[in-house]
């Protein structure tokens, strides 16, 4: 058995008894984060990121 890691939380073991969240916090934390991750989605892709990507999509042979 693996110990836990002391920066990494436990994993949630008992998510059914978890309720959903309610539409309008969905909401709110779907446009925080879109506002938080707006300036880095517009960013330029680096030329090491787009090398990478170019070998993501290159058929293999």
């Amino acid at each position: 058995m693996s110990k836990p890691h002391p920066e990494r939380p436990a994993p949630l073991e008992a998510t059914a008894d978890v309720p959903p969240l309610a539409p309008g916090i969905r909401r709110h934390l779907g446009r925080t984060l879109r506002s938080q991750y707006a300036d880095s989605l517009a960013a330029p892709v680096s030329q090491r990121l787009e090398a990478l990507i170019a070998q993501l999509v290159k058929p293999k042979d």
